[in-house]
């Protein structure tokens, strides 16, 4: 019988996640533009941008839990990983009870990005940490990925302040596209 793969399963998850979230995103696309919503008044772009909001909620808490898990799993011994994840979602919830959902979840994922550059901070500073993969460029490029994919996600909570919004998205775009070219290039790279 073979032994559970946790890393496997982490990565079989945030892909579901990150599919269903495009499914989400382009589906909103295509009946925005089916619906003709460009045209109508302000107060009802207002109202399917919050019911889209709403509908995204649950798959970024998915993927807050499932980076919660693979993010620390570089600093922390296992059998600490769930204590963090317990306190992470304690956390969101209890500061969802205090300011509501929407400041929860943008708590939440300020604690993983402070946690993503504590690792990419040790990463590119070439200490050890424990990763699947062998090697600096890949830890490296492993690194970018999961700063990309918090950044991407807290991105969603800046659609209003269009400035802001800008800066994280395309400094998640860059992460995630140097991590994958970095990824895919370690061998060469390391040659």
């Amino acid at each position: 019988m073979r032994r559970f793969n946790y890393d496997f399963f982490l990565i079989l998850i945030t892909v579901v996640i990150l599919f269903l979230i495009s499914l989400l995103c382009i589906g909103g696309m295509f009946y925005y533009k089916w619906a003709e919503l460009q045209n109508v008044a302000p107060a009802i772009k207002m109202a399917f941008q919050e019911q889209m909001n709403n509908l995204l909620a649950p798959f970024l808490i998915a993927l807050l839990l499932t980076l919660g898990l693979c993010i620390p799993k570089r600093l922390f011994p296992a059998n600490w990983l769930y204590v963090f994840i317990i306190l992470l979602g304690l956390t969101g919830l209890g500061s969802a009870l205090v300011w509501g959902w929407h400041e929860a979840l943008l708590w939440m994922l300020v604690i993983s990005a402070a946690l993503q550059s504590m690792v990419l901070i040790l990463v590119v500073s070439g200490q050890r940490l424990k990763f699947l993969c062998e090697g600096y460029w890949n830890r490296l490029g492993s690194s970018l990925i999961h700063m990309g994919l918090v950044l991407f996600c807290m991105d969603f909570f800046f659609l209003s302040h269009r400035d802001l919004h800008l800066v994280i998205f395309w400094i998640s775009a860059i992460c995630i596209f140097i991590g994958m070219i970095v990824i895919f290039y370690a061998e060469g790279m390391m040659k």
